[in-house]
């Protein structure tokens, strides 16, 4: 996330004091930070199913690029996989521009042109088209986040996507009643000042306090306080249901095509009712996303990816026949294979909530052959299956493995 344009400079001074996410350069050279959206597998899968042909030059926006997170992810997967890319960043703050550039330097990387600037002006400053455009967490700051939108999504090509981020209406509860109250205790104080404050009354709260009883948030918890002011003291923040999501991106010309991680946003993963079930899943799909939120009561943020209304074609992949490549996202396919070896099974964390997935006999030693480059029919001729029983069997592994956002698909 980075600074949105603001009138009053409130927000760009913000990002400037307190970079967020707080990082350090030193780090890349220990592990690469990866998250939704814009993960490189995940982007191919759900905006250009799994068929975008990466040989030609790949160009891509980072709308709001902060300290880099999104940026660095990308550019590091485009490198590695050797594909020609241009990624412009585009950011407010000088501040985390450097720490962006940094981040970039050790790595090594030399694929990304970094630019300062609001995203209000993306047309004059980094003008399109391009393939993807990312957005994570910075339109809920705009004072118009249509305006925003409009902008990024007047640079996108017809067959390109977008990967965005905003904040969740149910899972920050107890985040706006605090900052209000904070509003009214250190209107007038310095940066410093103001999180000393927040810290004040944070230890003041009372115990049953929504802010203290909410489990799903911790930034304000820990000793940062870039992330404690992102939080709490933010002059200008929203937060979005689906169907308000939904709402602002036909505004701007877009459509939906995907929520990460889909197992949050299907209805049977909340309910138990066998009856229920049948009922939410009679539903069109944004409707079941929107009744999964209300479900859950715990998204504290939406990831997901737009296309341009007017792309009416299929971007979601879909298992298909033998040229399907199976791709672990992030995935150890030893690893894997070997924890699901240990039962056929296994265990998720929901936010808090432990789930038990049982994966059917040979899970383990078809995914221990999912590489990212084998064909299916590859992984066929490796386990001696004949055509239909390999099709069965990773069809009910992806039906499992996919709404997890672990396994994925390309052509």
């Amino acid at each position: 996330m980075s600074a949105a344009d603001d009138s009053d400079g409130r927000v760009q001074a913000q990002y400037e004091s307190y970079p967020y996410p707080a990082r350090d350069p030193a780090d890349e050279r220990k592990r690469l930070v990866t998250g939704s959206p814009s993960h490189f597998d995940e982007l191919d899968h759900y905006c250009f199913a799994g068929r975008w042909d990466f040989r030609q030059r790949f160009r891509a926006l980072i709308a709001g690029g902060g300290t880099g997170d999104a940026t660095i992810m990308l550019a590091q997967q485009l490198k590695d996989r050797g594909i020609p890319a241009e990624l412009s960043y585009l950011g407010l703050s000088g501040a985390s521009r450097g720490i962006a550039e940094a981040r970039a330097r050790v790595r090594g990387l030399d694929n990304i042109r970094f630019l300062t600037g609001s995203l209000l002006e993306v047309g004059t400053l980094a003008p399109g088209p391009y393939d993807y455009i990312d957005c994570c967490g910075v339109l809920h700051h705009l004072a118009e986040p249509l305006e925003g939108l409009q902008a990024l999504a007047g640079q996108l090509d017809p067959r390109g996507a977008m990967g965005l981020m905003l904040y969740g209406t149910l899972g920050r509860t107890g985040v706006y009643p605090v900052q209000a109250a904070l509003r009214a205790l250190a209107a007038n104080e310095d940066g410093g000042q103001r999180v000393s404050l927040a810290r004040r009354l944070l230890a003041d709260l009372p115990e049953d306090h929504w802010l203290k009883r909410n489990p799903y948030l911790g930034d304000h918890k820990r000793g940062d306080d870039a992330g404690l002011y992102d939080l709490l003291l933010h002059s200008r923040d929203r937060a979005y249901l689906v169907p308000e999501i939904e709402a602002l991106a036909a505004a701007a010309g877009l459509r939906l095509t995907a929520f990460v991680e889909p197992v949050r946003y299907d209805p049977a993963t909340w309910l138990k009712d066998p009856e229920l079930i049948a009922r939410a899943q009679r539903l069109p799909w944004l409707q079941q996303c929107a009744l999964a939120e209300n479900l859950a009561g715990s998204m504290k943020s939406h990831a997901f990816y737009v296309v341009s209304a007017g792309n009416t074609g299929d971007t979601v992949a879909k298992p298909g026949g033998p040229d399907t490549i199976p791709v672990l996202r992030d995935g150890n396919p030893q690893a894997l294979a070997a924890a699901v070896a240990r039962g056929n099974s296994l265990t998720l964390n929901l936010d808090g909530q432990q789930r038990r997935l049982s994966l059917p006999d040979g899970a383990a030693a078809m995914l221990a052959l999912v590489d990212g480059r084998r064909r299916l029919d590859d992984i066929q001729r490796m386990l001696n299956l004949d055509w239909f029983a390999c099709k069965a069997r990773f069809d009910r592994i992806y039906g499992l493995l996919n709404p997890l956002n672990l396994l994925l698909l390309r052509f």
